[in-house]
């Protein structure tokens, strides 16, 4: 495996596999690798010939105030598990080589609409600086595809729509939220659980599930629906920022028409933002 530090490495290696007539698939990450991020590698090696893995902990879709200074860094552990996984190469830069103007100055890219609501209503800005470093990634990297999970899955839909809006030649390919045995979705975030906070998390996901049976019996409105989950939420003490109904495609206020629908929320539990969700498709 091999290890590059800067962007010209990181597109004269492109460029070398391109002209050897190997497909090459990206899988973008913060580190702190869990076996949600595996599971993308698996799926990155299925698709194409090689394989490169991005470890970068992006600055400008951190808010005020949030965790940018204390995200788990494990750079070792990290780069053992991707020599394992057998990853082509791994693609670390520093500050300067993705925003070498400096993050105060440098270009956005703004999806609308889709940004703004739900994290993006109380993340104010996210979603553009994911847009943003995912497409100085893309563009410098030239794959065939791209892998991300379907956990954060605004972000997926919000990169699907820049891809297109921008008009990169890549493919988007999204993988199953991967789970503790007891339903608590892998989130890196999850280290900030002390103990008791950890015995409460699997709330989050019974929620969910008690939606998804609700929304199939027919019996309740998209209301009340939304409304049980938040109490079940809070009961358990956990601060509920949203617990919505959404339609799969754009995450617009569902009707009663549609039928692929994702249930979305986002919680504090301690000091952890915790988000999860669950498709379901109506018969």
């Amino acid at each position: 495996m091999e290890s590059i530090f800067d962007v010209e490495s990181l597109r004269a290696q492109s460029k070398a596999w391109r002209l050897s007539g190997f497909t090459v698939a990206i899988v973008p990450t913060m580190g702190n690798l869990h076996s949600g991020h595996l599971s993308l590698l698996d799926r990155a090696k299925d698709l194409a010939d090689r394989t490169l893995v991005s470890i970068f902990v992006n600055p400008i879709q951190f808010g005020v105030g949030e965790d940018y200074d204390s995200y788990p860094s494990t750079i070792k552990e990290d780069l053992q598990k991707l020599e394992i996984a057998g990853v082509d190469t791994v693609f670390m830069p520093d500050l300067k080589e993705l925003y070498p103007g400096g993050t105060e100055v440098d270009t956005r890219i703004t999806v609308p609409e889709i940004s703004d609501i739900l994290c993006g209503e109380y993340r104010e800005g996210h979603f553009s600086g994911v847009a943003t470093v995912v497409a100085k990634l893309l563009i410098n990297s030239m794959p065939d595809y791209a892998l991300f999970g379907e956990k954060d899955f605004q972000q997926v839909l919000v990169i699907r729509r820049m891809v297109i809006d921008m008009l990169l030649p890549v493919q988007i390919v999204s993988m199953p939220t991967c789970r503790e045995t007891d339903g608590l979705a892998m989130s890196s975030r999850n280290r900030y659980l002390n103990r008791q906070e950890r015995g409460k998390s699997p709330a989050i996901y019974s929620a969910l599930q008690s939606a998804v049976e609700r929304l199939r019996n027919g019996a309740f409105t998209v209301e009340e629906i939304e409304q049980e989950g938040v109490i079940s939420l809070t009961e358990v003490g956990m601060k509920v920022e949203y617990f919505s109904i959404r339609r799969q495609k754009d995450l617009l206020p569902v009707n009663s028409s549609d039928r692929d629908i994702v249930i979305l929320t986002a919680v504090w539990l301690g000091s952890a933002r915790l988000i999860d969700n669950l498709k379901v498709t109506l018969d």
